[in-house]
């Protein structure tokens, strides 16, 4: 696969300077930022294959840390959407700015805590224009979510059902478009054989008609 872009990168937001691994294909046309959840990290193998299938398809993906190591050793902070919210609003504005992004729209993948950081940041963002949430906790950003104007697919495993209840309390409260998909036979992680293909489909599906106009049946 040819890149337009293929490296680390550093971006400096509220003082700190965040640590992102950024892959743009040469024809990409979209972003995914993703947003990780509570004790991951770029480095989660999950989101990194999830994120490499969506190369795949075409997309640019940034795999971002929002807290730097010393922060991510302080607990609450990984709760903290707030703060989370705060970094993922200046990571968008960085590759809304940045040269080798140019002319690509920007869509957000959240993943447990992280969704509701993407949804935060996506409710106070008009750059943002597609949202997947994988056991997402959306519930914790249920103050923003009738703000929210991008698109949004929910997915939850079907054995995973506290955060099905969840995720279903919060797909009511959103007025944008949206979608709630169960995937039968996953639990939280998502480690069951085949189900985080299914994932990685269906965000690229979502991502292929939202941010690329690209019909599906």
């Amino acid at each position: 696969m040819n890149f337009r872009f293929n490296n680390e990168v550093s971006i400096a937001v509220e003082e700190v300077a965040l640590q992102g691994d950024l892959i743009i294909p040469r024809e990409a046309k979209a972003i995914i930022i993703f947003s990780h959840g509570s004790g991951s990290s770029r480095l989660s193998p999950r989101n990194r294959m999830v994120a490499q299938q969506l190369q795949e398809k075409g997309f640019g993906t940034l795999l971002l840390d929002l807290l730097t190591p010393v922060e991510d050793e302080q607990y609450a902070n990984r709760f903290d959407i707030h703060l989370l919210t705060r970094r993922l609003t200046g990571a968008t504005r960085w590759m809304s700015a940045f040269a080798e992004a140019r002319n690509c729209s920007i869509g957000y993948f959240g993943a447990s805590t992280g969704a509701a950081s993407a949804l935060s940041a996506a409710a106070g963002l008009r750059e943002v224009n597609a949202i997947v949430s994988r056991g997402g906790r959306p519930d914790l950003a249920m103050d923003a979510l009738e703000k929210v104007t991008a698109p949004t697919l929910l997915i939850v495993g079907g054995l995973d059902h506290e955060v099905l209840e969840l995720n279903t309390q919060a797909y009511n409260r959103l007025t944008c478009e949206k979608k709630l998909e169960i995937i039968p036979g996953a639990s939280h992680l998502f480690e069951e054989y085949g189900t985080l293909d299914t994932v990685a489909e269906m965000a690229g599906r979502w991502f292929s008609r939202h941010l690329l106009a690209e019909a599906y049946p």
